[in-house]
């Protein structure tokens, strides 16, 4: 009797590069933003889209707060070109905040990743997170 591992074949080979080819494209993990961040290569907006009490108690350092309820088509195209990356993060992988942002971001036709993992991936990686309202908030709507 084979294990519960086991008894689903795997995929093959070429199905299994085209999988996780893909799965590159929607996804960044905590260790490379951090990377990123860390050595100032800003090609991307990390967004940090859980509510902004949340987000004054403590975030990844760099990120802005725009909640994932307050993005709108003029609120981004106010704020950001349209060819910007964005890597939205939420409180964790409990939470889909991440999902709805990244979902409204890319109907709005904007290329975006989400941080998997989010609050709880970046703790986890022992990475340190940041309180207050800075770097910023993207301004509420009137």
């Amino acid at each position: 009797m084979p294990s519960f591992v086991a008894a689903t074949p795997a995929a093959a080979s070429a199905e299994a590069v085209h999988h996780y080819a893909a799965k590159l494209t929607f996804e960044a993990d905590c260790w490379d933003v951090h990377h990123a961040l860390s050595h100032g290569l800003h090609d991307f907006v990390l967004l940090d889209v859980r509510g902004r009490n949340a987000y004054a108690d403590a975030h990844v350092p760099g990120a802005l707060s725009l909640p994932h309820a307050d993005i709108t088509a003029e609120r981004m195209a106010r704020s950001w070109p349209a060819d910007t990356l964005f890597v939205t993060y939420c409180a964790g992988p409990h939470c889909n905040g991440a999902d709805r942002a990244a979902l409204k971001l890319a109907t709005l036709g904007y290329a975006v990743k989400i941080m998997i993992g989010g609050m709880t991936g970046w703790a986890d990686e022992g990475f340190t997170f940041v309180a207050g309202r800075e770097p910023g908030m993207v301004e509420k709507a009137a």
